[in-house]
């Protein structure tokens, strides 16, 4: 068993094809084939299914495919370090990050990232989020948080993060944060600011009108703070997903038939021929502890 067998076996598994995997490797196909059969055999058992064009793991495979992970991850910090100590060279990632995620969660985890990673500089670009899978494809950016996956691709990796619900907003003394689930019909009394950015706009509009609510902006805008530092102020409610909050002062509830929710997403290119920072901060995503829904409960 050798790293190089190990590298073409996750490369495997992330895409599911030979022909790709053995492009993303810079290798012939029937050089990644042999090499995933000697490491089958060397562990005395079959990695991979395969049935003409249907390819997938097996569970032996699932099982190692972390350890296997693990190992290159343990390679790749090893020759960062190796690497920074003789050169004192930094590396530099380029992150996009959609304009409608929220910062906190993603900001926790760029902190851990960065103490973890004591050579790695990262830029932050903000970016529309149905531009990121080809910014990636065309090499302008490492890594992208998005709100909705890419459709599939099978040059493009993407680790799940959390899930979020969109949810109602108000200041903290609204007589709203008083429910745990608020009844559509109280939505219709009061106030209402429109977040032009919102990726849910569209569907809950369609929510209103299926409720037979007239629901009229008293305020409209493409600038988060401003929105949500108003509705803390108490200028009307809006609908918010539930860990965007970014201004003290907010309520968060369900809202009784609003079922919407997004996931976000890290996004990169598959493959293990990225730049080793790249590889690590990717395990790093893969491992770390994202935020999870927190029900009908109140914050």
């Amino acid at each position: 068993m050798n790293l190089a067998q190990i590298r073409y076996f996750l490369t495997l598994a992330e895409t599911l094809n030979f022909t790709d995997a053995a492009r993303l490797c810079g290798v012939a196909q029937p050089t990644l084939t042999r090499a995933i059969q000697k490491l089958e055999h060397e562990l005395g058992g079959t990695l991979v299914y395969r049935d003409g064009k249907d390819t997938r793991l097996t569970s032996l495979g699932s099982d190692v495919r972390e350890e296997f992970a693990a190992i290159v991850g343990a390679e790749d910090r090893i020759r960062a370090s190796v690497n920074s100590r003789i050169s004192g060279r930094r590396e530099r990632l380029n992150l996009g990050i959609a304009h409608s995620v929220a910062p906190a969660p993603i900001s926790r985890f760029i902190t851990h990232a960065l103490g973890e990673m004591p050579m790695l500089e990262i830029l932050l670009h903000p970016i529309d989020g149905k531009m990121g899978a080809g910014l990636l494809l065309a090499g302008t950016l490492d890594g992208v948080f998005l709100a909705d996956k890419p459709a599939d691709n099978p040059k493009l990796s993407v680790i799940e993060l959390f899930s979020e619900r969109l949810m109602l907003a108000c200041a903290s003394s609204h007589r709203l944060a008083k429910f745990d689930m608020v009844p559509p019909e109280e939505i219709g009394v009061e106030s209402y600011l429109d977040r032009l950015g919102c990726d849910f706009r569209s569907q809950a509009i369609d929510y209103f009108m299926n409720a037979e609510l007239v629901m009229r902006p008293r305020l409209q805008s493409e600038r988060e703070d401003w929105m949500q530092q108003a509705v803390a102020d108490g200028a009307g409610i809006c609908l918010l997903p539930e860990f965007s909050a970014i201004v003290p002062g907010l309520a968060l509830r369900p809202v009784s038939g609003l079922n919407l929710e997004r996931q976000v997403s890290f996004v990169s290119v598959s493959g293990s021929g990225n730049a080793p920072a790249l590889r690590h901060l990717r395990m790093m995503v893969g491992s770390h502890r994202w935020p999870h829904s927190a029900g009908a409960s109140k914050q």
